[in-house]
């Protein structure tokens, strides 16, 4: 029985206890003054996060995908051959080429007419990875803001324009027959060395 009188006085005890605890706190206000510790503590250690975006440029990836943009060798000369490749790649239908041969060549091709509706692009770089001689290109260009939509109907002169801003070096462009390609084929005996 004693047993019991003391765990009931102590259980009487631990009651008092933790309600004098709850009593304190609410009077003192604990649970406010614990969040605004966490307040407090963020003003002390403060960190800028957003920026002055016109005059702060945010630090872009490397894999980040912009606007699209034609390439050309290093001679000036366009590198788009006419293919037709990215046009039939790209899931939104943005691109529209209209292809033709090179006079007096009829083996190579060169793009007559090229647009681009920027407005309907879903910038996923199909069109660049199908290129077979990389004419284009996905630039780190962003801002592209316009008024009216229309500004966003891209044709070949400003794509190239576009190309030429974003890169700057150009690749050499490459000769498909070696002089001593003859030297090397096998398969073909007695072939002249070509004349340059």
């Amino acid at each position: 029985m004693e047993k019991l009188k003391s765990f009931i006085w102590k259980l009487r005890e631990c009651q008092i206890a933790n309600w004098l605890e709850d009593w304190l706190k609410t009077i003192t206000f604990y649970e406010i003054a614990v969040g605004m510790k966490a307040t407090l503590m963020h003003l002390v250690h403060y960190k800028p996060v957003t920026l002055q975006y016109p005059h702060e440029k945010p630090t872009l990836s490397d894999n980040y995908r912009g606007m699209l943009a034609l390439l050309r060798y290093d001679d000036g000369t366009e590198k788009y051959v006419g293919c037709d490749l990215c046009e039939a790649a790209c899931p939104s239908r943005v691109i529209s080429v209209i292809s033709a041969e090179v006079p007096g060549e009829p083996t190579k091709r060169y793009a007559r007419e090229y647009y681009m509706d920027m407005t309907r692009c879903l910038f996923c770089g199909m069109c660049v990875q199908a290129c077979p001689v990389d004419a284009l290109g996905m630039t780190r260009e962003y801002e592209w803001s316009v008024y009216d939509k229309r500004g966003l109907l891209l044709n070949k002169q400003q794509l190239l324009a576009i190309g030429d801003l974003a890169f700057p070096i150009r690749e050499k462009r490459l000769e498909f027959q070696h002089p001593n390609v003859a030297f090397f084929n096998v398969a073909v005996h007695n072939h002249p060395l070509k004349e340059f």
